[in-house]
């Protein structure tokens, strides 16, 4: 049985376009149906998942993840005629009346949210499919699957935290014997997903883009000084749910599809709103601070009314607002929960997953077990990275090793000497994160190499942090968790142990805390074999990893791209597989910048 699970609305930006021109580029993104992506399950097992933008190079992209459909079926060796069904991760059918309620709506559903409207993006990217086995499930259920399907537990609390799927902003389920029991909704008129997006639009950065770098930012910042104004915003009610009034604000269509009463309240109540080009203040920072800490607080508040009301003490949590790896944290530390399991595309790119996942369930053949480290992308052969290489053989020198120890040794002498490794091997990562196969890695104990990476090499701005990856032997040496702890998919945040955080300047964020990677040899061979290598050399199993891309670029998919990012950056040299790639003498780095 194959099961093909797809996310993304193609045509949900360039409806909004149409309807309300001359808006700032960034006020479009205040729309459903970003990050698409595809994933294949074959007789209950996923065998391949990638997201749309890593073809099309467009970050963010929610057009007709065709790129990753067909990545699907030639990592699987299928054709599309073999695919048994197709599930879309969204399904408005429920609502369909609500949308013809006035013409703007019931034009938005007939081009951009109906069931037609999908069909119509088969027709023209997979001609020739049989339109019959085309099918949707409600994005929150497809969010739910995700997580539940691969937790590897029979029974366990689902909660669902996200800007909104079709109307709901949180959803809790009952995940037990393969199913799915509905426990309570709260709508998207509440939600927190969307209030943490606006304030991040508000703060000058990209809505349903930018949370993380607000994430990031909160550490240093004063929560107390606008605690208050959190407080009154965000009401904790009794059931579970919440309540945000400034959501409700909005009356008129235009108002409810900008918010711009929000905002308004925003610019009044809060602070005014900034540019993307003034400079970041303190005011900004503290802001960040407490809707962070306001997040926090509403994640305690809701997962821990479910816990309590279901008596559960493990819990699987999806949605983009799982992403949150600051809050993720602080659930953890919380001990409301015996064990959190997070899968590592918890975003809407995650929502194909949990379609494909659903649909198999569905058809009696799923495979509940714990994900992986999430390898599932392409593999490009020796080929064509030879290829890739001969194209720029006048920019590149390139040396071969013969095994895999050679190769981690060498990177291992050029880490430690202070070098910046771009390390591309294997399968793409699916997910937001890159967990060791596209790369970039340094020493962490180099003071000034947060700042370098920044600067010359990632392009972004300099507050954001960088996460370490760590073997599994050494992860409780140097961060405060128990021994033979795994934290496999970077998405939640653990303190240093202060007696290190000076030893560890380039992966220690302001509060202490590091967005920390286990990686063992059963689950990332290659990646620990490296890590051992750089232990034997600095002492410290530990690298700062981060993602191989450049600020508003996807992570890099092919040898081609691999190879341009690094002529493009201040990177130093560039592992292909067992390939040492380093920049000819002739070529000077500033011509590349």
């Amino acid at each position: 049985m194959n099961i093909l699970g797809i996310s993304g609305l193609e045509n949900a930006v360039p409806f909004k376009k149409s309807q309300w021109p001359g808006l700032d580029e960034r006020e479009y993104r205040i729309s459903q149906g970003h990050d698409s992506a595809a994933t294949l399950v074959v007789d209950g097992r996923l065998v391949a998942a990638a997201a749309e933008e890593r073809f099309s190079r467009q970050k963010h992209t929610g057009d007709f993840p065709i790129g990753a459909i067909l990545c699907c079926l030639a990592e699987a060796g299928l054709q599309i005629a073999d695919i048994d069904e197709i599930v879309h991760a969204f399904d408005y059918a429920p609502y369909r009346e609500v949308f013809q309620l006035d013409p703007v709506s019931a034009e938005l559903y007939r081009t951009v949210l109906g069931k037609e409207a999908l069909l119509d993006l088969v027709r023209k990217y997979l001609p020739g499919s049989s339109l019959e086995r085309v099918s949707q499930i409600s994005h929150h259920l497809a969010h739910a699957a995700s997580v539940y399907f691969t937790s590897g537990w029979d029974e366990c609390l689902v909660v669902v935290i996200d800007a909104m799927g079709e109307a709901a902003g949180v959803t809790a389920y009952h995940a037990h014997d393969g199913r799915l029991d509905k426990l309570r909704e709260f709508p998207a008129a509440d939600s927190i997903g969307i209030f943490y997006s606006l304030i991040t639009l508000h703060l000058g950065f990209d809505f349903n883009a930018d949370e993380y770098k607000i994430m990031g930012l909160a550490p240093y910042g004063d929560p107390a000084r606008f605690r208050g104004f959190f407080d009154q915003a965000v009401e904790l009610r009794d059931d579970g749910s919440i309540r945000i009034p400034a959501l409700r604000l909005n009356r008129t269509r235009e108002e409810r599809e900008n918010y711009i009463l929000t905002r308004k309240y925003l610019d009044e109540f809060l602070l005014r709103r900034r540019s993307p080009v003034e400079d970041i203040t303190d005011d900004h920072q503290d802001v960040a601070a407490a809707l962070q800490e306001c997040l926090n607080r509403v994640m305690l508040h809701i997962c821990g009314h479910f816990g309590a009301a279901t008596g559960l003490r493990r819990l699987a949590l999806a949605g983009g607002v799982a992403l949150n790896c600051t809050a993720n944290g602080n659930l953890r530390r919380s001990a409301l929960f015996d064990e959190i399991y997070i899968q590592p595309a918890a975003g809407d790119d995650g929502a194909a997953l949990g379609a494909a996942l659903y649909g198999s369930a569905r058809r009696g053949s799923v495979q509940n077990v714990r994900l992986p480290v999430p390898f599932f992308g392409p593999n490009y052969p020796p080929e064509r990275i030879e290829a890739a290489l001969d194209k720029h053989r006048e920019h590149v020198s390139v040396s071969p090793f013969g095994t895999l120890t050679e190769t981690c040794a060498e990177a291992a002498r050029l880490i430690a000497a202070g070098s910046v490794v771009a390390w591309y091997r294997g399968r793409m990562e699916f997910g937001p994160r890159a967990l060791g196969n596209r790369s970039i890695v340094a020493d962490p104990g180099d003071s000034q190499m947060r700042d370098r990476v920044n600067a010359m090499v990632k392009k972004r701005e300099a507050f954001r942090p960088f996460a370490p990856a760590v073997s599994v032997e050494q992860a409780h040496l140097w961060f405060d968790v128990p021994p033979l702890t795994e934290l496999p998919y970077m998405i939640a945040t653990v303190a240093v142990r202060e007696k290190y955080r000076s030893a560890l300047p380039a992966i220690t964020h302001v509060d202490g805390s590091a967005r920390v990677q286990t990686v063992s040899a059963r689950a990332n061979p290659e990646f620990h074999a490296l890590l051992q290598e750089v232990g034997a050399v600095t002492g410290r199993e530990i690298v700062l990893n981060t993602s191989f891309n450049v600020k508003g670029q996807p992570i890099v998919n092919t040898p081609e791209e691999a190879l341009d990012t690094f002529l493009n950056t201040g990177i130093d040299c560039l592992f292909l597989d067992n390939c040492l790639v380093r920049r000819r003498a002739t070529v000077r780095q500033s011509d590349q910048l």
